[in-house]
């Protein structure tokens, strides 16, 4: 079982379990406690939207911060959180297949459109021949990362690479682009080494960067990148989980959304 939380997510966790265990002795509160892990950044800032609403249907939302997209899924597959929100659909379903967990998507919540990101060229058009372009290294980001250089003609990948692309599926690179694969999150510190990095939007707004006007090329919002809310497959039909889903689907996250992230983050619904 892996347990590699953070400091935060500690501190958190032992707060929520202290405040079951009084309830348990008591029983002088009738609301019913989840523990929903998230990546710090936005899925935080908007899931602390969400909670005041919740809490008027009797859910109290505990917000679990994790530092990286490996941990939040095996915390939920082990019972360490019920919920979590912090990935896209591809993401978990190579998780699920890669890693065998038994989680399910609930429902879907924003989309974070990636972009691309350079302290040494201002446009696309300026990368020069060779230059060294960083992607995520795990797989569907860094398949995604790879169609967005395709979308903006920089490289051409073979038929049926679809989603998954990698390196290899690269048939045409006619500016011989170096692909550098590193963590995620360690994307935006990369720009000082590489000549342009693509980035996923939470870490670039947690390192201070702005999608809209430092990325040099975007991804489009219509894609099958939109980010979901998962719990355990025993869990799914559980009256909480519909609790959860609308608190999150109003109008009043929607409208903090937008005047939050102004464009940067996109509601799915």
């Amino acid at each position: 079982m892996m347990k590699i939380l953070s400091t935060k997510a500690l501190s958190a966790l032992a707060a929520a379990t202290l405040f079951g265990a009084t309830l348990g002795v008591s029983g002088a509160a009738s609301a019913e406690t989840i523990r929903i892990g998230v990546s710090a950044g936005p899925h935080a800032q908007i899931l602390d939207a969400v909670k005041p609403i919740a809490a008027k249907q009797g859910l109290d939302i505990k917000i679990i911060e994790f530092t990286d997209y490996v941990i939040p899924n095996a915390a939920l597959a082990a019972g360490e959180i019920e919920a979590n929100s912090f990935q896209h659909q591809p993401y978990l379903d190579n998780q699920v297949r890669d890693r065998g967990l038994k989680l399910v998507s609930v429902g879907k919540t924003v989309v974070f459109p990636m972009g691309i990101y350079s302290n040494k060229v201002k446009s696309l058009a300026e990368l020069p021949n060779g230059a060294s372009v960083a992607v995520p290294n795990d797989p569907t980001n860094g398949g995604r990362a790879l169609l967005l250089l395709q979308a903006e003609g920089l490289i051409k990948l073979s038929d049926g690479a679809g989603l998954k692309a990698t390196p290899i599926d690269i048939v045409e690179n006619p500016r011989k682009i170096k692909i550098v694969e590193l963590d995620a999150a360690q994307l935006p510190r990369s720009l000082g080494d590489v000549t342009a990095a693509a980035v996923n939007t939470n870490y670039a707004l947690e390192s201070g960067l702005n999608p809209l006007t430092d990325a040099i090329a975007r991804e489009s919002t219509a894609s099958p990148y939109t980010n979901i809310i998962a719990v355990r497959e025993q869990d799914k039909d559980k009256p909480w989980v519909q609790q959860l889903l609308a608190a999150y689907h109003t109008p009043e996250v929607k409208r903090f959304v937008e005047e939050k992230f102004k464009g940067s983050v996109v509601t799915s619904w």
